[in-house]
């Protein structure tokens, strides 16, 4: 079974198809600060986590060319007006070219705001990602889908996102039995799992068929055990191959035995036929030659 390649189909089967935006990449806008004069702080929790959904949804929408993923830049969403912007921790935009990477994202340049934020929630700034963001996001930017997450384990599990309907209301989106989130923008399910070793709440995507998304010492595992797999398959496969040849080879030499053995005892039984016809010849010369005798 070639796991890859299987998930490779499943890839171009499930990513969502969108139209192209009607901007063009922007690298950098002057007058637009790309960064501010605080330093960025995370935990370790919050970095492990952002670069390991990262890792998975980058590789996930690598193959096609028209999907960008933003880690933690600034995102302007009003030409002209300095204040507003943000900077979410992972977003998604359809429709904009991958590259180049930008210093911040222009909505209106771009012609595109995100299909989805993600915000992993810290003690600094929990209050507003779970409040005055979600407006800011859906509302005022426009983004789909909204989701916060809380990766530290030591603290109460809080998974949520926010949706908006074809109408344009925003509405909460309801877990599943198992605490999970779909994405409907992005086609795929997101739930968490406890890592014990790190200590971190991992939110982890998942194809619609509940296929996980790999992270990239993940498929390098998947890589090399396919490749284990292979080598064995094709030992098994050549010393089958060996063994029916050797068999092959010992019933030829076997059938071959039976066909001298059959022509042995042919010529045999031939010689025999002969000899006694040879014997019955001259057992009627010497009974013509006492016969003739006086």
């Amino acid at each position: 079974m070639d796991t890859l390649n299987d998930f490779r189909i499943k890839q171009n089967k499930y990513i969502p198809k969108f139209p192209r935006a009607n901007g063009k990449p922007t690298v950098y806008i002057e007058g637009y600060p790309c960064e501010d004069d605080e330093p960025m702080a995370a935990t370790q929790f919050h970095g492990l986590q952002i670069n390991t959904i990262y890792d998975q949804i980058s590789r996930y929408f690598s193959v096609n060319e028209y999907i960008h993923i933003g880690v933690d830049n600034f995102i302007y969403y009003s030409e002209g007006d300095l204040t507003k912007v943000v900077a979410p921790d992972i977003f998604i935009v359809f429709g904009v070219q991958k590259y180049p990477l930008r210093r911040s994202f222009y909505t209106w340049s771009e012609g595109a705001v995100p299909v989805a934020v993600f915000e992993f929630l810290s003690d600094s700034t929990a209050h507003q990602d779970r409040d005055e963001k979600v407006s800011i996001y859906m509302n005022d930017i426009g983004v789909q889908e909204y989701f916060i997450h809380q990766p530290e384990m030591k603290k109460p599990s809080e998974f949520r996102g926010w949706r908006r309907t074809a109408s344009g209301e925003v509405i909460e989106i309801e877990t599943d039995e198992q605490g999970a989130l779909f994405s409907e923008a992005l086609n795929l399910w997101f739930r968490w799992e406890d890592d014990q070793t790190t200590h971190v709440r991992l939110l982890r995507p998942y194809l619609p068929d509940d296929t996980p998304i790999t992270t990239s010492m993940e498929e390098q595992r998947l890589r090399k055990q396919e490749k284990q797999l292979r080598e064995q398959e094709k030992h098994l496969r050549e010393t089958a191959e060996a063994m029916a040849a050797e068999e092959s080879s010992r019933r030829r030499e076997a059938e071959a035995r039976a066909v001298e053995a059959t022509q042995r005892h042919a010529d045999e039984v031939q010689r025999r036929q002969e000899l006694e016809v040879e014997l019955e010849r001259l057992r009627g010369q010497l009974n013509k030659s006492k016969d003739k005798t006086p």
